[in-house]
Formats: C-alpha cells, structure tokens, sequence
C-alpha cells in the first residue's frame, strides 16, 4: 500500500511540474506578442537607409540621430533606420543611386553632380546655407595672400565636393581660373598631413575641418567662401523612387531635421559634447562653428539660382557635360508642407 502511495505521490508532483511548465510557456508566449503596428499607405518598407557625414552643415541631423528620435518616430509603423556614413558627397551619391541609401546630406557639388549623373535622386530640402563654413587654407608660416601666388601652385581639394568650387571661385577672384593651379583630389584626413609636408601650397576644405585645422596650429585661412562669392547651399536629397514609394517616411525624417535645428539653443554642453565628438571637434569649437550655418528645410528661388551657379562652374570645368535647370529635380513639397 505504501508503494502504491509512493507512485501516486510522484505522479502528482510530475503532473504538477508539467502544468506549472506549460502555464509558463503559455505566459511567455504572451509576453512575446507581437504589437501593433500602424499601417500607412505612404510606407511600404520595414527598414529606411540614412546616409549622413561628419559636416558641420548637417548638425541638426547628428542631433536627431543621437537623440534617436527618427528611431522613435518610425517605430510605431515598424520601421527602423540604418545608418550609413560617409567621408564625402561623392560616395554619397553612388550609395543612393545603387539604393544602399535612401536619403543623404550633402554639398552643392555633389548634389547636382549626382541628380544628372544618375537620375535618381532628387532634391527634397535645404540643409543649410553655409558659405563660411567653406575656406582656403595654406600653411602658419605661409605668405600666400592672394591668387596670383597660387598659379602654378599644387592645390589640394576634395574634387567633386563643395570644396572644389571653392578652389575655382578663389582663382577666379583675382582674374585666374581652376585651370591656373596644379589640382589634387584628396580625403578630408589627407588635408593637416598633406600641409605639414608641404607638399601643396593650399588646400580647400569645409567645416568642421577648417576650425580643427586652423585651430590646431596646422593650417591658417587664407580665404572664406562668402569672400570669392561662394553660397555653400548644403540639400538633403533622396533616391526619387523611394520618395515616391514612402512619402510619410520622407515626411517623418524631415519634420525630425526641423526638429534638429530648433533644438539647437536648447542643447545642453552633454549634448553639445556628442555632436562635437562626431565631428572630432571640442565642445567649445562646435559651438562656435554652428554659428557659421543658417539651418533650414524650405528650398528658396535663391536656393535654386545658387545650386544653378554650381551646375554653370561644372559645366565649365568640364566636369558635366550639358547645363540643366537643377528644378527639374527638386520636389519641395515635402519641407513646405512640415514648415505648415
């Protein structure tokens, strides 16, 4: 009798452990449930791709990346973002015409470059307009102080870049042209390096690699962009196809840039702090180069005519081989409707 009450007593207990398992499970599968995720006609991808790189000129977008709120904004319709970071326009513009990127911040060079060249991107907003962002450097102990010393003379510059106007903006204001100067295509890590040998007489950069150089005893200015008449009109572009596909995304990542530059006199030195560290720059120096920048969305008739300029410099250069009304690939709808 005493057997049989050892058995009954087992079974009990493994039936209650099997019944305290399963319970458990079915406990866990509800924790595990699935929310709900908004559906919206104007999205159609789970995951969109962000194209950004360490200039001054997209600081409300470092913003909202570190505060992650294009994150939170899109999660509701279960989407995340990706990140893709770039040294430069250029590469930039091959990423979003292969669709690795499906929207980008970029310089004047670079955007209108990349809408012909590819015919996939369009322009969707300003960025920022940033004409002393844009400088000439020649080394501390330089005596270059004018054009007529650069002929002949090895330039160093990002070509294909904003930058790369510069350099033919500055030669053409003392009577010479981009043809007058010996030009080199570097990155923007090659600049300190290549100056500190010597081995060009001037290079041509953008923010926040002009305050780092110059600031660091490597380099002094020897011209800005608004003294050679250089606008730095600085868009946020987007693969076309993308747009057309997803416009409340396109909507959404706009509203969070906006959202960016109006945070800008709120920023605490934390925060400061982690913009300047993605631009390798102290908290004290992005502070001060932020003030070079005038941050908008909403794309001017002057913003056109300047980005029209561009195409006129690269035409001329040879560097595109036909003139084009840079408004046939704008579509500013999206920043005006955000600026209601």
């Amino acid at each position: 009798m005493k057997k049989y009450s050892r058995i009954l007593v087992a079974l009990l207990i493994f039936c209650m452990s099997v019944t305290g398992f399963v319970s458990c499970g079915k406990h866990k599968e509800a924790e595990e449930e699935p929310i709900d995720v908004i559906t919206d006609p104007g999205i159609n991808v789970t995951e969109v791709k962000i194209a950004i790189q360490p200039s001054a000129a997209f600081i409300p977008l470092y913003v909202a990346k570190n505060a992650g709120w294009i994150e939170e904004a899109l999660a509701p319709y279960g989407v995340t973002v990706k990140w893709n970071t770039f040294s430069a326009g250029p590469p930039m513009n091959d990423s979003l015409a292969m669709g690795e990127s499906d929207f980008g911040v970029i310089g004047d060079v670079p955007t209108v470059s990349g809408v012909f060249n590819t015919g996939k991107t369009e322009v969707i907003a300003i960025a920022a307009q940033a004409a002393r962002s844009y400088a000439m450097l020649v080394a501390p102990d330089s005596d270059v102080t004018e054009p007529s010393q650069l002929v002949g003379a090895t330039v160093a510059t990002v070509v294909g870049s904003t930058s790369h106007n510069m350099v033919d903006k500055y030669m053409r204001s003392g009577g010479f042209t981009i043809d007058d100067v010996q030009l080199v295509s570097i990155t923007t890590g090659d600049a300190a390096d290549m100056l500190r040998k010597g081995e060009v007489k001037a290079v041509s950069i953008w923010e926040p690699n002009v305050t780092r150089l110059s600031g660091g005893g490597v380099a002094k200015i020897l011209s800005e962009g608004p003294d050679v008449g250089l606008a730095g009109t600085n868009a946020i572009v987007a693969n076309k196809e993308f747009v057309d596909n997803n416009p409340t995304i396109t909507k959404i990542i706009l509203e969070q840039y906006k959202r960016g530059a109006e945070a800008l006199p709120t920023l605490s030195d934390e925060e400061w702090g982690d913009v300047g560290s993605d631009l390798s720059v102290t908290t004290s120096q992005i502070k001060e180069i932020v003030k070079k920048f005038d941050y908008t969305i909403v794309i001017s008739e002057k913003d056109m005519d300047d980005l029209n300029d561009t195409i006129d410099f690269l035409v001329r250069i040879g560097n595109l081989p036909e003139d084009f009304d840079i408004r046939d690939y704008t579509d500013g709808s999206f920043a005006d409707e955000v600026m209601k």
